[in-house]
């Protein structure tokens, strides 16, 4: 028996230790809610969990971001949905004005309303903003944009590239009938003598030779046509004597076609037709070809200049002593002055081509800004927005201008404004696509987190029940061995009975 060294004791306190050491953890993991509170609990759990935790709180935060892009796409889309109605009643406005009971008093009273609608459509864009950010009105930096060319109305087919536009229409002969900024005009038929401007009619009509009894009517009067001798008392007459009662100024009509003739003669070359102008003196509504291809390509430089700048150059069609460029099923082909149109060889094969440069105009440039998504620095976690600018000028509406006298430039207004009502719901169509896209994004996001949260808390949280019961027993284990280092410690008092 020795006093020095109580092995029990000694053992009894080393247990007793231990035990004490676990319930202290145990107590800070039930404290604390984690059962990692410092690298030593474990150490590949904590490289683990702290990974996960920055992509949690990372996908927080890009939850966020896509939820504060809804709220600036939606903004915009918002004052888009104004300038919409805005365009709609300018819409409105200009199809009242091209009606012909106005007078350019009525149009006057149209147009101030169309410029109080047109200033705050700047307004909007200049003023709508998302936290500091104007989102309507572009960015820094101007750049050019191409105004869309129009056809005015024309009966016809327009094509369009980036910076030109081509019309093309059937060529005019001899006889057509053309409806130009809504007037009705007649190709006159020429002719360098009574004859041959006679000569001319006959075959626009399609007569190489009547048949006795056939009727042709001139000027409104009916003629028979006889083999035999002319009888104006009867209305008779021979083919050859046609003459005698057809003269410059002339209606004719046969089979159901209808002819007239210019009231004055001229050549039949690349001079402009019948008057130096292409107007018969008598009828401005009879005019020659290349004058109808100059009204054409006026009207078309007019539509096609509405919201650019400056007025657009002329329109490239050869008129005017110059060249027809024409389409024959052969292909692509030059011809000299209008004879090709004089008499249609083909049934209407032969086009005629105008040139359009599109007109320009000088606005801000794209308002571009990214929403980041993800946690990652990937870039594929940026989704871009890009908004126009929407002022007048880029939208083509600025200057608009319905008040004249006949309704002709709120004609060609309507299409300017079409155009603007396309841009904007191409517009406001990106903006709702990139929204849908961020609520897919935002719900696809909160998943992850969710389920990374789960993951995480996995390895980072305490399980309550498991530790109390760790903890239940550390604390019967700490009190049986306080119990045990007593006993041990009563061990050697056995000594002093010996002693004594």
């Amino acid at each position: 028996m020795v006093v020095q060294h109580n092995m029990q004791a000694a053992n009894a306190s080393r247990m007793l230790g231990i035990t004490s050491g676990a319930q202290s953890k145990s107590t800070e993991k039930l404290a604390s809610g984690y059962k990692i509170n410092r690298a030593a609990d474990d150490a590949a759990g904590l490289s683990i969990s702290e990974k996960m935790r920055k992509q949690i709180r990372g996908l927080d935060q890009a939850s966020t971001n896509a939820s504060d892009g809804v709220s600036a796409v939606q903004t915009a889309e918002g004052a888009l949905t104004e300038v919409h109605s805005m365009l709609q009643r300018m819409n409105e406005l200009a199809v009242q004005a091209a009606n012909g009971t106005n007078s350019e008093s009525d149009r006057s009273s149209i147009q101030d309303e169309i410029n109080q609608l047109t200033t705050e459509i700047d307004r909007v864009a200049e003023t709508t903003k998302f936290n500091e950010t104007y989102l309507l009105k572009g960015d820094y930096g101007k750049k050019e944009i191409m105004i869309a060319a129009h056809d005015a109305g024309l009966a016809g087919t327009l094509t369009q590239n980036t910076t030109t536009a081509t019309f093309t229409m059937g060529a005019l002969a001899m006889g057509d009938t053309v409806t130009i900024g809504g007037t009705k005009y007649t190709i006159g038929v020429q002719g360098a003598t009574a004859e041959k401007q006679l000569a001319n009619a006959l075959s626009v009509l399609g007569i190489e030779e009547l048949n006795a009894g056939e009727v042709v009517k001139i000027d409104g009067k009916s003629f028979t046509i006889t083999k035999g001798t002319t009888n104006a008392d009867t209305s008779e007459v021979n083919q050859d004597d046609l003459g005698k009662f057809a003269s410059q100024g002339s209606t004719i009509e046969y089979n159901g076609k209808t002819v007239k003739l210019f009231s004055t003669l001229s050549d039949d070359g690349p001079a402009d037709g019948a008057t130096d102008d292409g107007v018969d003196d008598a009828d401005a509504t009879l005019i020659t070809a290349n004058k109808a291809y100059q009204l054409i390509a006026n009207e078309l430089r007019t539509a096609s200049s509405i919201g650019a700048d400056k007025v657009i150059d002329e329109v490239k069609a050869k008129f005017d002593g110059g060249d027809i460029v024409v389409k024959t099923a052969a292909g692509s082909t030059s011809v000299n002055g209008q004879k090709p149109t004089q008499v249609r060889p083909d049934s209407g094969e032969l086009k005629v081509e105008f040139k359009i440069k599109k007109g320009k105009a000088s606005v801000q440039n794209d308002l571009t800004f990214n929403l980041h998504v993800g946690s990652d620095a990937d870039m594929t976690n940026k989704i871009g927005v890009t908004i126009a600018d929407m002022s007048s000028a880029s939208l083509g509406v600025q200057g608009l201008n319905v008040a004249d006298a006949t309704g002709k430039a709120a004609t060609y207004a309507i299409d300017a404004i079409a155009d603007a009502v396309a841009k904007v719901s191409a517009q406001r169509s990106s903006l709702g696509a990139i929204q849908n896209r961020l609520e897919h994004t935002i719900a696809n996001v909160d998943n992850v987190v969710e389920n990374s949260t789960a993951a995480e808390s996995r390895i980072r949280d305490t399980d309550m029940a498991e530790e109390m019961v760790n903890y239940s027993k550390n604390n019967i284990l700490q009190q049986a061995g306080q119990a045990m280092l007593a006993q041990a410690n009563q061990a050697t008092q056995g000594v002093l009975s010996i002693l004594g």
